[in-house]
């Protein structure tokens, strides 16, 4: 039964994990579930702690939201590696154990710059690719780590809730903009500001806008989570 149930949710993301029902049922368990807990030096002198999962050369860094941190993605990184990817789930600075310069000021602090920090420490270990997926100021972060970034340094991103704060139009990585059609915060709606950034955004680029009002990693609390991680899947995946 328990097998049936861990089946049951990765084969709804991903077909292909059905292979893993014919795995023993311990190891599936142990290496779906299991992070390792590490860090590395930013390169404005901060640190970031992170949880690593997974293998392979193509690479995927988490970047959580302001309510969240790298323990909220454990799901979603599970997922990931057991389709195959190395997941890297930040602490922003100022969050956990990680810290920098401008962690007490959360609407100036670089954050950008731990980014880039995941990107390159996984680069370092080996990765042949990097992508990103932040949520709501984490997905920012992303944006703008890759406008400052030199072209296939970080090979996608997936903005959930957000866009860059710099011009998108900078932009050196492929992107996927999600957004709740109601998503709201005291300024108003985000999708008129969210749409403008895609549409500066340079193709390919794809924009996906789901009905309720869910924000950025919290469309994982809703029904329409199942899609979400598919949409996520899917565009890491594709060729």
């Amino acid at each position: 039964m328990l097998c049936d149930k861990w089946c049951d949710l990765f084969t709804l993301y991903n077909p292909r994990m059905f292979a893993l029902c014919a795995v023993p049922l311990a190891l599936v368990l142990s290496t779906l579930a299991s992070a390792q807990t590490i860090s590395f030096p930013t390169e404005d002198g901060g640190r970031v702690c992170a949880d690593l999962y997974g293998q392979g050369t193509h690479a995927v860094v988490l970047a959580h939201g302001g309510r969240f941190n790298k323990e909220s993605w454990r799901e979603q990184a599970q997922v990931l590696a057991a389709d195959g990817f190395r997941i890297l789930a930040i602490d922003f600075r100022g969050f956990g154990c990680s810290t920098g310069p401008g962690e007490a000021n959360f609407d100036k602090a670089p954050f950008e710059n731990d980014v880039i920090a995941a990107v390159r420490y996984l680069k370092a270990h080996g990765a042949k690719s990097v992508s990103v997926v932040g949520g709501s100021f984490g997905g920012g972060a992303a944006g703008d780590a890759s406008i400052k970034l030199s072209p296939g340094e970080i090979d996608r991103i997936v903005f959930l809730g957000a866009a860059p704060n710099l011009s998108a139009e900078k932009l050196k990585s492929r992107s996927l903009f999600i957004v709740a059609r109601e998503d709201r915060n005291d300024s108003g709606a985000r999708l008129p500001g969210i749409r403008a950034q895609y549409d500066r955004a340079p193709q390919p680029k794809e924009l996906i806008v789901l009905d309720g009002s869910a924000h950025a990693q919290f469309l994982f609390q809703t029904d329409q989570s199942s899609r979400v991680m598919h949409e996520i899947v899917r565009f890491l995946s594709v060729t």
